[in-house]
């Protein structure tokens, strides 16, 4: 049996592995680029269900490291809140939860407030189909009526046109059924899915030729002869 290599994947690594996979390449062209076995990237990709993690960014509202550190410094230096928010440009009552927040002011230190901060904000959001449950039955009910997401997205636009509340992107439905950490909807519905998988393929993983179940050199149906439509023989029908 080849043995893989013994390591780890790098954050460039696995964000190179799904701009890959993004473009369309397969599992085992990716291996190989790696040196690592294409059931190694499939475990990494089946995780997500197949569909790229979002790039964690802190928002602008929260607090920066920097002014944490200078929180800290007005602590050291015996400086109120009030002065320290000032010179922060921030409201007192933020500064003060901030402070209250990480143990107060004896044992606050700006770079522990913030690892925690950043490790706090990992928590899930629900998703709008977790807060909706008239929404949530009427895509589960579509889904086994085997309508793709891209219809039941459709539908609920022109069933709903002035309630947004009521709609739904496929792509949300398709981080419902593939990541497990949003599953709201049951798994078994991604056997209702057209392309059966149980995880999210790239749009563009048919580019360079490979239209895997197509029929080679085929023509439309738009081009059938006019005769066609009179169904004198047999083989027209």
């Amino acid at each position: 049996m080849r043995q893989g290599r013994r390591y780890g994947l790098s954050a460039e690594q696995k964000a190179d592995i799904w701009q890959r996979w993004k473009a369309g390449e397969s599992l085992h062209e990716i291996g190989r680029a790696f040196g690592k076995d294409h059931g190694s990237i499939q475990f990494l990709l089946a995780q997500h269900g197949g569909i790229a993690p979002a790039v964690r960014r802190r928002s602008q509202r929260t607090l920066t490291l920097a002014e944490r550190e200078e929180i800290s410094r007005g602590i050291a230096s015996g400086s109120s809140i009030r002065e320290i928010a000032g010179g922060l440009g921030r409201a007192a009552s933020t500064v003060s939860r901030e402070v209250a927040r990480h143990g107060g002011r004896p044992v606050y230190r700006a770079s522990e407030a913030d690892q925690l901060a950043w490790k706090l904000a990992l928590r899930p959001k629900a998703c709008q189909l977790a807060r909706h449950r008239k929404l949530r039955v009427i895509v589960a009910s579509k889904l086994i009526q085997n309508w793709s997401p891209q219809q039941i997205s459709g539908w609920l636009k022109r069933r709903y046109p002035s309630n947004e509340s009521m709609r739904v992107s496929h792509e949300t439905l398709y981080r419902s059924l593939f990541i497990q950490a949003r599953g709201v909807l049951k798994k078994e519905l991604i056997q209702h899915l057209r392309s059966k998988r149980f995880i999210r393929r790239s749009v563009h993983a048919r580019a360079g030729g490979k239209f895997h179940g197509q029929i080679v050199d085929a023509i439309s149906i738009r081009e059938r002869p006019a005769e066609i439509e009179d169904r004198a023989i047999p083989g027209h029908w």
